[in-house]
């Protein structure tokens, strides 16, 4: 009986003690470790430890956007020799060292320059290959500009991307938009939205889109009537020709650009189709180029009948303006007779601002003006921009970016080269490359600067 009785004795103390023992496990805490959504961030605050990983679970992790401060600018006006920080306060210690936006002298800035190797082909020193960081060296005094409607706001978008995600994300650089009439809030919302730069907003003023008083309207209307009926391209468009003339002679006038010395012209539904890997602003800064392009082609001969007579007229009166080594064999196959209609064409361009305003440009344009040939016939800023540069630069101050791929419709341009194209992560078909094709003018640029072609531009020709 007592030996039974110390048997059950011990079955009850081993069933006390593993009782003991599964309670002692089953109640103990776990604290997770939370892991951040700000992994790898600066600007996400920390989040409390509660101690509870169920909480931490049951919590999404929300990234925070960047606050963009003061970003969309409609009145203020840049200082050029003023560097601004991204809050918008001005840092003064950056004015005048060359490491801000500079002042158009050029002379603290190249020195600043000097110390970061501006790298434009894959074996130079400098050439970049973290396309993700903020790129290193300084900022030339420059700008974006787009003239579009409120109803080019989703076309316009799809440029921004491309022209951020190709370069300007690591060099935010500010955008101008300008319009005849007033941006609405989508279109200032959805641009400031995909900048990385400043964004600012200008309205043309009435005297740079408009007929001038010395324009015989009945005589414009009956051009348009015509060039309607043998059906050329915008012939009986206003608007476009008001266009024409802005782009030649007015949009480096507008007081948001006068902040400015270079700007990148860019229009609604371009596509770049490669990396920029170095600053193109930089290269015409240090490269003393005053114009640069990526497409040539032939003018419509119907819209421009009196170019070159109104041209040559003003070569006549005005022979201090004309540059010694200029590119008059590209414009013209007989001595400047008679015009090949060959011109740059200036969808894409990067360019001078200090040169369009210069007198030798503002005396061709004013020229060409009183001339009416913007009304009375149908003058593009293509033409203009380009017999301005082959005659009142030198050679030297042109210059062709094969690396920048482009496309604007009907017209591509996609660098020559396999080795060029692989390096820049190119997703364009060589076989779209229109600088060898025959109504094409890159040929006859590279033949009068006595350029070497890209290897393979036989390959691509017609």
């Amino acid at each position: 009986m007592v030996a039974g009785n110390a048997r059950y004795l011990r079955y009850i103390v081993i069933a006390v003690f593993t009782l003991a023992i599964f309670y002692f496990f089953s109640s103990a805490r776990y604290d997770s470790v939370p892991i951040p959504s700000s992994l790898g961030r600066t600007d996400a605050a920390p989040k409390p430890n509660t101690g509870s990983s169920e909480n931490i679970r049951s919590q999404p992790q929300v990234q925070q956007p960047i606050e963009k401060i003061d970003k969309i600018d409609k009145t203020d006006k840049i200082d050029p020799a003023i560097k601004t920080d991204k809050t918008g306060k001005v840092d003064k210690s950056k004015a005048d060292t060359g490491t801000g936006t500079g002042t158009g002298t050029g002379s603290s800035l190249k020195k600043t320059a000097g110390n970061t190797p501006l790298g434009t082909t894959p074996d130079s020193p400098g050439w970049e290959t973290d396309l993700v960081s903020v790129a290193p060296g300084p900022r030339m005094n420059a700008t974006f500009v787009t003239l579009a409607r409120n109803s080019d706001v989703w076309d316009i978008a799809r440029s921004i991307r491309q022209i951020e995600d190709r370069f300007n994300r690591r060099y935010n650089y500010d955008w101008v938009f300008l319009n005849d009439k007033p941006f609405d809030d989508t279109f200032k919302t959805v641009t400031s939205s995909l900048c990385s730069g400043k964004t600012h907003y200008g309205e043309i003023g009435r005297e740079h889109w408009s007929f001038p008083d010395f324009i015989d309207q009945d005589k414009a209307k009956k051009v348009r009537e015509d060039m309607a009926e043998r059906k050329i391209i915008y012939g009986d468009s206003v608007s476009y020709r008001h266009m024409c003339r802005f782009e030649s002679g007015f949009f480096f006038r507008q007081p948001l650009m006068m902040n400015y010395e270079y700007y990148w012209r860019v229009e609604p539904s371009i596509e770049l189709f490669c990396d920029i890997h170095y600053d193109p602003f930089r290269v015409m800064h240090e490269g003393g180029k005053k114009y640069s392009f990526v497409l040539s082609l032939y003018e419509y001969a119907e819209t421009i009948k009196t170019l070159w007579d109104s041209t040559k007229k003003f070569i006549k009166n005005h022979p201090e303006h004309i540059a010694e080594d200029n590119s008059m064999k590209f414009l013209s196959d007989d001595g400047g007779e008679t015009y090949n209609n060959c011109h740059f064409w200036s969808n894409f361009e990067v360019g001078s601002l200090s040169w369009l305003r210069s007198k030798a440009y503002t005396d061709f344009f004013e020229s060409l003006d009183r001339d009416g040939g913007f009304f009375y016939e149908r003058w593009g800023d293509a033409p203009v921009h380009s017999i301005a540069a082959g005659l009142l630069l030198n050679k030297s101050e042109i210059h062709f970016f094969n690396d920048i791929a482009y496309y604007h419709v009907p017209f591509t341009h996609c660098p020559t080269g396999e080795k060029t194209r692989t390096k820049l992560r190119c997703h364009c078909n060589p076989k779209d490359n229109f600088d060898w094709k025959g109504y094409s003018c890159t040929s006859r640029y590279f033949d009068v600067n006595k350029m070497d072609k890209p290897e393979g531009w036989e390959d691509q020709k017609d």
